[in-house]
């Protein structure tokens, strides 16, 4: 008999500053290592914050099970879920709103800006656009259905009920999603342009940069040139496909590295905690989402209010 999957029960916890707390399900323990709730959370995170800090979140009451805070002295049981929130260190605050380009019931269409991460990952995390929408527009079940780069401004399409989120996921997943950019990088006129860029690109965790290496392409991007002016040239981007840092990549691989790109040509490693030069945004931007809904059927089209620097 194949085993029954076992749902989580809903959290005891409410989100806090739009994010969800952690839950952990405490594992099996066949040579019984652990006697006491504590045994396991000290085994867990004494090396990551001190046995003290440990204990002293154990005192406040803020590890939650389903009936309330979790004494350490508690028996061990396997199986059981624990919620916890984790502590934030401090974030500054990206100086840009978020504009809403549309909002039903289903899905919300947001103007991300620069800087400002879709959701929470390493040092950002209170301070993305996930969370700032759940908290400016009351929704904590909204989810991203898919994600832009920190550096890219544009349209970042959100789910509001999780329930639906992967029918919004298969989309892209798919390529049902026409995706289109707009970018100012260098003018060259020696660089034949419409192009379509296809290569295979790769990026190792850990690394800022990706790069192109020999191999069947898993990335294509159509690139053309809109106007130019003064050595600079705005370009429209159509990625096919959605590798990461595909369009800096492709352009970069032209010799049109997008400006104020702080990866690509040369990698700059990123600075301390909001150290962010705001007056140089990387030059992409999401600008246009077009896809047939996977709930109503009705087609969309959206366009980004945000713009790019002038050519001058």
């Amino acid at each position: 008999m194949a085993r029954r999957h076992r749902t989580a029960p809903p959290s005891p916890l409410p989100q806090r500053d739009g994010i969800d707390p952690v839950r952990l399900r405490l594992p099996a323990d066949p040579a019984g290592e652990w006697t006491t709730v504590r045994d396991h959370l000290v085994a867990r995170f004494g090396d990551a914050i001190g046995v003290e800090r440990v204990d002293a979140i154990l005192r406040a009451g803020r590890f939650v099970g389903v009936d309330g805070p979790v004494a350490g002295e508690e028996p061990y049981t396997a199986g059981r879920y624990v919620w916890f929130h984790r502590e934030f260190a401090p974030e500054e605050r990206v100086p840009f709103g978020i504009g809403i380009v549309y909002r039903d019931e289903r899905i919300v269409v947001a103007d991300k800006p620069h800087f400002l991460a879709t959701t929470p990952r390493g040092r950002h995390v209170t301070e993305t656009a996930l969370a700032r929408l759940r908290r400016e527009l009351g929704l904590p079940e909204l989810q991203p259905a898919h994600r832009l780069d920190r550096l890219t401004a544009g349209l970042a399409l959100f789910v509001v009920r999780t329930g639906d989120r992967g029918a919004y996921q298969t989309l892209f997943r798919d390529r049902r999603v026409r995706k289109e950019y707009e970018a100012v990088a260098a003018y060259d006129p020696a660089v034949a342009l419409p192009v379509t860029v296809r290569s295979r690109i790769e990026k190792e965790r850990g690394t800022l940069a990706a790069r192109e290496v020999p191999g069947e392409p898993n990335s294509e991007s159509r690139i053309e040139l809109l106007e130019h002016r003064g050595g600079l040239g705005r370009y429209r981007l159509s990625p096919a496909t959605g590798r990461t840092h595909q369009l800096r990549v492709h352009m970069n691989s032209l010799g049109l590295p997008l400006l104020h790109d702080p990866v690509y040509p040369v990698v700059r490693e990123e600075g301390p905690p909001g150290q962010d030069d705001y007056t140089r945004p990387l030059q992409l931007l999401a600008r246009v989402l077009e896809f047939t809904d996977p709930v109503t059927g009705e087609p969309y089209r959206f366009e980004s209010r945000l713009r790019l620097m002038p050519l001058v």
